[in-house]
């Protein structure tokens, strides 16, 4: 509404951009209540037309409060603070309801009022109007609010299967409209990905696995951030199976090891004879993405080709090792007379009689 407007009257103030006037009559042309505040019959003087000084615009941030501040001189007679619809104050008399707007100053050189706890509705112009000798001057200011970013709405965290499509999305407001940055949080990279509320990602892959980071900025506060965790299934790949050469009567162990989402399921077999848990002699141990089969006495019966099965509900893979039997020629330090084999670690010890062996080198020696 204009200053040549008139304003509703109300015997409530919900807000500033719609304070209210105490006045008795309903309605009431703004410049004529204004002009009521003033005394009149004194010359107007001349230089007045710049009077009062132009007032920059007020920024604040929602919850704060704001000063309106108006220069005066010791020519100003009347003072009165308006809305766009309303007078809030005229002098020193409080025209408006809200306990959050009251006076901070009328002096001879400034009159300023202060709006505590602003809010988005505050927003607006705000007209400082003086009487200078019959003379009725204004000077505009425009309450700026800006309100902290806040995300309002985003995804849930969402598992999706290797190759198929995922939109995300995250909604924020705030003023200035908050800028929303998407980032993928994940063990081998943390990454920027686009500038956008909305994220899409086409044919996703394992390695797009992970958190993905929104972010909303727009400088009035630090930028919030919420996350939305992305599981991308897929079916086992076995990354290491190997044949393990073991003595006979030592430990023996062979190790899978699966990559999958979920989690693989293990099964082991001898042959086309599938392995029991808990089988005499032997032991599984399986975990999320690992499997062993562990021998606790190696006999000739255990020798031969075992498979390890990884599956899950999107597909299995298996891999085939051999448990073989190695034989071990290092030799030990003398023990004493006698020939000894070892059965917990297949070593032959040497014998007392070994010096024997070096008789015949010490007989070559001589000759030469």
């Amino acid at each position: 509404m204009s200053l040549f407007g008139t304003a509703k009257v109300s015997s409530t103030c919900p807000g500033t951009c719609s304070f209210c006037s105490r006045a008795s009559h309903s309605e009431i042309p703004r410049l004529g209540v204004v002009s009521l505040l003033f005394r009149k019959g004194v010359p107007v003087r001349s230089g007045d037309a710049t009077f009062p000084k132009a007032m920059d615009n007020v920024t604040v941030r929602q919850g704060e409060s704001a000063t309106l501040r108006c220069s005066v001189d010791n020519r100003v007679t009347r003072v009165a603070w308006l809305n766009r619809s309303s007078i809030l104050y005229a002098g020193n008399d409080k025209w408006c309801l809200d306990p959050r707007v009251v006076l901070l100053a009328n002096t001879k050189t400034q009159y300023s009022i202060q709006i505590q706890d602003v809010d988005v509705y505050d927003e607006g112009p705000y007209t400082c109007s003086v009487q200078t000798d019959n003379h009725p001057k204004t000077s505009r200011v425009h309450l700026i609010v800006q309100v902290s970013p806040k995300i309002i709405e985003i995804s849930s965290d969402i598992s999706i299967n290797e190759g198929g499509n995922v939109s995300l999305t995250c909604i924020a407001t705030g003023r200035p409209d908050p800028t929303i940055t998407w980032r993928h949080i994940s063990p081998k990279a943390v990454g920027f990905i686009s500038e956008d509320e909305y994220l899409e990602i086409t044919g996703i892959t394992r390695e797009q696995s992970g958190e993905y980071e929104c972010s909303a900025s727009n400088d009035v506060s630090a930028p919030v951030v919420q996350r939305v965790k992305v599981t991308v299934n897929y079916p086992p790949y076995i990354s290491d199976a190997k044949s393990t050469g073991v003595p006979v009567g030592q430990k023996g162990i062979l190790l899978c090891e699966a990559s999958a989402v979920p989690s693989a399921d293990f099964q082991w077999y001898k042959d086309d004879k599938r392995l029991a848990e808990g089988q005499k002699g032997l032991k599984v141990e399986n975990k999320p993405f690992f499997s062993r089969l562990t021998f606790f006495n190696v006999s000739e019966q255990d020798y031969g080709n075992y498979t390890c099965v990884a599956s899950n509900r999107l597909g299995n893979t298996n891999a085939s090792m051999i448990l073989y039997e190695e034989t071990t020629t290092a030799l030990t330090p003398w023990k004493g007379p006698g020939a000894v084999h070892d059965g917990n670690n297949g070593a032959w010890r040497r014998s007392g009689c070994a010096w024997l062996l070096l008789l015949p080198l010490a007989h070559l020696a001589r000759q030469f």
